[in-house]
């Protein structure tokens, strides 16, 4: 197959792929995917070893995607308006996207190239953490990690009503976020997650 030709069915794949796991989540399957690319199944599996490597490959075009967003805001005059932007960033991808809601868990962290892609929006979320901090616009023991964990947060707690009220995440985000706040905060039962919690995490 001429490279054009490889390089065109891949481009194919990951943008029907993309589409199918945010609609659909992570049960659907490669002969829907293949369909709705309009490629035959075997081209799929000349592109990715397995459904879980195509996966993983989309799941890490969108951590870097949110990486990328993360970056730009390190830019931002505000750091609180910079880490809320972030947030916000994060959770409506989770909202509109049902495999990457799914996906968004530490066992993910199992696969290297995942895993590398949730360490860079880790170090960034500790960046745009640290101005915050330092700012003093959020508590003091917030760490990135936490804040990546919160990110699952917000669809979560309004999926029951997902179906009716797609925008109801907002209402908890900011929820959430005004809970960092360092006015009236109280000292924490445990300790931040570490880089090697998420790593045993993914291993059990």
């Amino acid at each position: 197959m001429p490279r054009a030709d490889a390089t065109r069915n891949r481009s194919l794949l990951i943008d029907a792929a993309s589409a199918e796991l945010s609609e659909h989540g992570l049960d659907v399957s490669i002969a829907r995917i293949a369909a709705r690319a309009g490629v035959a199944k075997g081209t799929v599996f000349n592109h990715f070893s397995s459904k879980e490597e195509l996966v993983s490959a989309i799941f890490c075009e969108q951590l870097d995607a949110l990486a990328a967003t993360g970056e730009s805001l390190l830019e931002h005059t505000d750091p609180r308006s910079a880490l809320l932007q972030f947030m916000s960033a994060g959770a409506e991808l989770q909202a509109n996207d049902r495999a990457f809601c799914e996906a968004a868990t530490a066992a993910s962290r199992a696969h290297p190239a995942i895993r590398a892609a949730s360490d860079r929006l880790a170090q960034v979320a500790e960046a745009l953490t640290a101005r915050a901090r330092q700012a003093g616009v959020v508590r003091a023991d917030v760490t990135g990690h936490d804040i990546v964990l919160l990110l699952n947060a917000p669809t979560r707690i309004a999926a029951p009503l997902a179906a009716v009220r797609s925008d109801l995440w907002q209402r908890y985000l900011r929820m959430i976020f005004d809970g960092l706040r360092p006015e009236a905060a109280h000292e924490l039962p445990v300790a931040a997650p570490t880089n090697e919690d998420f790593t045993t995490a993914a291993t059990r």
